[in-house]
């Protein structure tokens, strides 16, 4: 009831960067949150999170770029880092803003970290879900084998096509595919037609113009040092997340010159803000409620 209650409590608004439309949702008062959704979802994975701030802070849930409402450009270089970036930007100064907490999961949490990284002064806090650091992915990446092996999924997203036989789940790219992830069934639904309104081919452009390739300098696993970071940041991660693992957190704390927080969450899986959702939106609000002036 409480989830059906927040669909209809929401303000739904677009922010326009460079003529591409990012729809959101927005809910609460207080200092501004902007949260950034990964691979495959839409802003309604924040619901737990939304529901815990929405008393205390401003809580604005995107939809990127390719999702639900939001446009959905064609080809690959419209999904390059540099426009999502822009994205949440364009969303942050739609509220009227300079700045705002800036908390992304997965590809969200690609994301995120480059805002932080190239418009710093945009984010007083930086909360990301289950995607480590571009220094910590990159170590990874060339280190651990388990890490190579969790990796061959976006190999397959880098080469194929949503109409691949096998590309998903051992079946093509549909919207009961995408949606088949969600354990809660009275949220699927709403899954289900949020894809119908996607783009599979969009979904696919994140990894074709971001994910790292031999040919690619990826800003996902940057093998150069990114820049330190001035925020304070906490991070969460599902422990049994079969795509990311857990090693890629190692040293974070020395690529930040400001207190990072670390929680794990050992029975969540990828989308940790839903199988561990309690511990995320208890631990976010009170990180964010010691943070504030």
């Amino acid at each position: 009831m409480l989830n059906a209650d927040l669909l209809d409590e929401v303000t739904h608004g677009y922010a326009d960067n460079k003529g591409v439309k990012i729809h959101y949702v927005k809910t609460g008062q207080g200092p501004l949150v902007v949260m950034i959704h990964g691979f495959p979802d839409y802003w309604y994975t924040w619901r737990h999170q939304i529901n815990a701030l929405k008393e205390n802070f401003t809580v604005v849930a995107m939809d990127q770029r390719g999702y639900n409402l939001s446009d959905k450009p064609e080809g690959v270089a419209q999904y390059a880092m540099p426009n999502l970036v822009g994205d949440v930007a364009a969303v942050i100064r739609a509220q009227g803003a300079s700045s705002a907490t800036v908390v992304g999961h997965d590809w969200g949490g690609a994301v995120a970290w480059q805002v932080a990284f190239n418009l710093p002064q945009m984010v007083d806090n930086l909360v990301i879900l289950n995607l480590p650091h571009p220094n910590g992915m990159a170590r990874e990446l060339a280190t651990n084998k388990e890490q190579q092996q969790n990796s061959d999924y976006a190999r397959k997203f880098i080469a194929g096509s949503p109409t691949d036989p096998d590309i998903l789940f051992g079946g093509p790219m549909t919207a009961e595919n995408l949606s088949g992830w969600v354990s809660d069934s009275s949220a699927r639904k709403h899954y289900t037609q949020a894809f119908k309104r996607s783009s599979f081919s969009g979904m696919l452009n994140f990894y074709k113009a971001n994910y790292p390739s031999d040919d690619n300098n990826s800003p996902v696993a940057n093998a150069s040092a990114s820049p330190r970071l001035p925020m304070p940041v906490l991070i969460f991660h599902g422990l049994k997340d079969s795509a990311l693992h857990s090693n890629g957190l190692n040293n974070t704390w020395d690529w930040v010159d400001n207190d990072v927080t670390i929680v794990t969450a050992p029975n969540a899986n990828h989308f940790v803000q839903q199988d561990a959702a309690e511990l995320v939106s208890q631990t976010m609000q009170w990180w964010l409620s010691n943070r504030q002036p």
